[in-house]
Parts: structure tokens; C-alpha cells; sequence
């Protein structure tokens, strides 16, 4: 009887055992290559995130697909080794340009323009209800348009605090500092918020 329990003890361990490197290894996959949990930190995504909110980044999108106008994702700029969270804003071969503290997108695609104007043609105003009803994009260190290559150019939600591509990322904006995310920088869309604030959801 004693044998007998020992060797139920062992089995019952290595199925243990079993059982948690399996769960390690299903988690390890999903946080590679699903999606990983992040907590916003700070207040640049305000109203649609607030600090401390919960969120799930999807990994799946940038594999398949583009990208697309309004996305949130999670990324890591050039210069920089922590996590950023942003609002894709404008896409790739596509110009930025600010007048007035309005932004206004210029593509292929827009058939007509707002402002008639030669410099202005094929562009419209970008319709910003994510942020504060009050809130204004305010270029920085006097730049007033950019040109958006095959990157994408992000902005934070909150216009008051803002270190995004409107910014160069806090560089000023020099001729050599880069405003633009890369696919390579992506780490992913996010895709659900935990626990959140219903009333700001």
C-alpha cells in the first residue's frame, strides 16, 4: 500500500508538472505572438483612456493587415525604450498640414478641397470628436506640415499633453528627427480595455 501511494504521489506530480509547463507555454505563445496586457500610464490618451485603465494590445493586425485611420496602438519610437500608446492619425503618402489649430489631411483620394486653394487641393479637415470639445492642435516648434512617407504619423487623444509625431517625440522636431512609426516599431492594436470607466468608455 505505502508503494503504492508513493508512486500515485510521483504520478500525480509529473501530471502537475505537465500541466503547468503546458499553461506556460500556451501563455508564452499568446503573449508573443495574440496579444499582451498593458496599463496606460499617465494622462495622453484622455478622454478615451484614462491612466491606470487596463488594456489588451492584439498582435494579429500587423501581421495580415495595414493599419488603418483611428487605431490605437502601442509602439516603442525611435530613441526611445518604453512603451508609447497613440491614435493613428494619418497614413502612409499623406501630408499634415495645421492652420489655424485645425488639422487638415491631404491625399489622392479627397476629391475636393475646403480651402480652394492650388496648395490646398484634395485636402479636408480631420474630424477630431475623440478629443476635448475644447481642445486644440497646436503645432510645435513651428512646424505646420509634414509629409507622411510609408510610416504612419500618431497623436495622442489629449492635445494639451503631447510628445507624438507632432512633436517629433519631444526632439524638436530637428531636420533629422523623425515624426513617422515604423511597422517595425508596432507592437500592436489595442483591441480591449479591462475594467474600464463605462461613463468614458
Amino acid at each position: 500500500m505505502a508503494r503504492n501511494r508513493i508512486l500515485k504521489f510521483w504520478l500525480d506530480t509529473f501530471d502537475l508538472l505537465v500541466f503547468l509547463i503546458l499553461v506556460f507555454w500556451i501563455i508564452l505563445f499568446i503573449r508573443l505572438f495574440i496579444g499582451t496586457p498593458y496599463t496606460v500610464v499617465w494622462v495622453s490618451m484622455m478622454p478615451t483612456f484614462e491612466s491606470n485603465d487596463w488594456i489588451i494590445v492584439e498582435k494579429i493586425t500587423q501581421r495580415f493587415w495595414n493599419f488603418e485611420r483611428w487605431d490605437v496602438v502601442v509602439f516603442v519610437p525611435q530613441w526611445k525604450d518604453i512603451p508609447y500608446i497613440k491614435r493613428i492619425i494619418w497614413l502612409p503618402w499623406e501630408t499634415v498640414k495645421f492652420v489655424d489649430n485645425k488639422t487638415y489631411i491631404c491625399n489622392n483620394t479627397t476629391p475636393d478641397s475646403e480651402i480652394k486653394s492650388e496648395d490646398w487641393k484634395n485636402c479636408f479637415k480631420l474630424n477630431e470628436s475623440y478629443t476635448y470639445p475644447e481642445a486644440e492642435t497646436i503645432p510645435q516648434w513651428d512646424k505646420t506640415e509634414f509629409e507622411v512617407t510609408n510610416w504612419y504619423f500618431v497623436m495622442w487623444d489629449n492635445r494639451w499633453h503631447t510628445s507624438d509625431s507632432l512633436s517629433c517625440f519631444s526632439r524638436q522636431c530637428y531636420q533629422w528627427a523623425n515624426y513617422l512609426v515604423s511597422d517595425q516599431s508596432m507592437i500592436g492594436r489595442v483591441m480591449v480595455r479591462l475594467f474600464p470607466k463605462f461613463t468614458t468608455f
